[in-house]
């Protein structure tokens, strides 16, 4: 019988690399306690229509990509391809609005989409998101950006760069759809058959389209900046001069409408030149309309999504510090039939925050040793035949490899003392 392996798109993050997504995670965690937004965890699927209604029909994510499957009551329900949509649902089902204002709302786990698998894209993919609602001000648009640039500049990221546009609002828009129907009309054969789809549905979709020969057509096309309304353009200078001010390195796109319809005024991401095709870390821009598009009154927001693959990845290939692997602090070997005193000792250390570890495969107390030495041990703590009788435990430090004998009571003493020394 074949093994069973995991889904094409899918992998396993084991312990070796586990600890990576942690220290992302927690730098994420403290620059959102640092920038006041409160954590948010949110159901892994929802109801389909939010993310068809919210996200827009004539995107790749909701046409292409989507894990929508009909549960036993009947009701089309979709694996979340993304955060923003469930966030302003839960902002508007319980009520936040109500409250003061703005909310800002953090959160992280798996998303699912059905993508070509390849470097730094899978079909199950971890993000972190940071949203603020409840607010229109171009200076929200600056915190958000400046936070996601935060957690890259904590992790150690360099060589990055902030592109931006500005997708307009519902009253500039549709002059700026019009003079794009008028430039693809004329060569519209030479676009993709999903791109003469979006022809009369949505233009500028055809924007965001990744095939060459829409790219190349996209690249003459007319710019949404020059068809954006007062409002726009002043909205749009504010954020990218507050950017300039904390000294970000800025420049603008064209063609950078973002692939969800949401998006209102502004869309950016943070490239690094470090990560080849797939080289967008980030992404994400203001989305006034989403909650109306779901049901709900009209409520202003802004936030953005990372890849904590993107993020490791990246860390990887410059060579920025990842932390330290964690590792056991004692490991505690036991000669035969002292396995309850072993179990004891184990126990009391970790009770005093000392992490431990034992045997459990009976093994002699050489071989105990290399085991320790293989899980990367600060110390080991020896209960032989002589421990037994004495009370006693030795205690070797595995750093220089000495040692001394003493009593079972002051063996965690010892081990705390020692740790703070090793730290040093």
């Amino acid at each position: 019988m074949e093994a069973i392996k995991a889904p094409r798109g899918t992998y396993d993050v084991l312990g070796g690399e586990s600890w990576k997504w942690a220290r992302v995670v927690n730098t994420a965690r403290g620059v959102a306690d640092d920038f006041g937004f409160k954590e948010a965890i949110l159901p892994i699927f929802e109801h389909t229509e939010l993310f068809s209604r919210g996200i827009g029909d004539t995107t790749d994510v909701v046409e292409k990509e989507m894990y929508t499957f009909t549960d036993k009551g009947g009701r089309s329900i979709t694996l979340r391809p993304e955060l923003t949509a469930s966030m302003v649902r839960a902002y508007l089902e319980n009520g936040l609005r109500h409250g003061p204002q703005p909310v800002k709302l953090w959160g992280w786990g798996p998303m699912f989409r059905y993508e070509r698998p390849q470097k730094g894209r899978y079909r199950q993919f971890a993000q972190i998101d940071f949203e603020i609602l409840g607010v229109s001000s171009p200076f929200a648009d600056v915190e958000i950006i400046d936070s996601s640039m935060e957690i890259y500049r904590r992790v150690g990221l360099s060589n990055l760069r902030v592109l931006i546009n500005s997708v307009g609002c519902p009253r500039c828009r549709p002059d700026y759809r019009e003079s794009l129907r008028k430039f693809f009309e004329t060569g519209l054969d030479k676009l993709c058959e999903t791109c003469r789809d979006r022809f009369d549905r949505n233009p500028l979709r055809i924007l965001d389209c990744k095939k060459p020969e829409c790219r190349e057509l996209t690249d003459s096309a007319p710019p949404m900046i020059d068809s954006l309304c007062e409002e726009c353009k002043e909205h749009f200078m504010s954020v990218t001069r507050g950017l300039e001010k904390l000294g970000a390195d800025v420049s603008l796109d064209n063609k950078l409408v973002r692939g969800l319809d949401y998006y209102t005024k502004t869309a950016y991401e943070i490239l690094s030149g470090d990560l080849g095709a797939q080289n967008a870390v980030c992404g994400g821009g203001r989305y006034d309309n989403l909650a109306e598009a779901i049901g709900g009154p009209g409520v202003p927001g802004v936030g953005f999504a990372s890849g904590i693959e993107r993020i490791i990845i990246t860390m990887e290939a410059q060579g920025a510090f990842m932390g330290n692997e964690p590792g056991t602090d004692v490991f505690v070997i036991s000669a035969a039939g002292a396995e309850y005193e072993a179990s004891l000792l184990t126990h009391e250390l970790r009770a005093k925050g000392v992490s431990s570890d034992m045997d459990f495969m009976g093994r002699s107390i050489k071989s105990q040793m290399k085991y320790a030495s293989q899980t990367g041990a600060k110390f080991v703590c020896i209960i032989g035949e002589d421990e037994i009788s004495s009370g006693t435990a030795t205690v070797k430090n595995m750093k220089d490899g000495s040692q001394e004998t003493t009593r079972r009571e002051s063996v965690c003493g010892k081990i705390l003392s020692w740790k703070e020394a090793w730290a040093q």
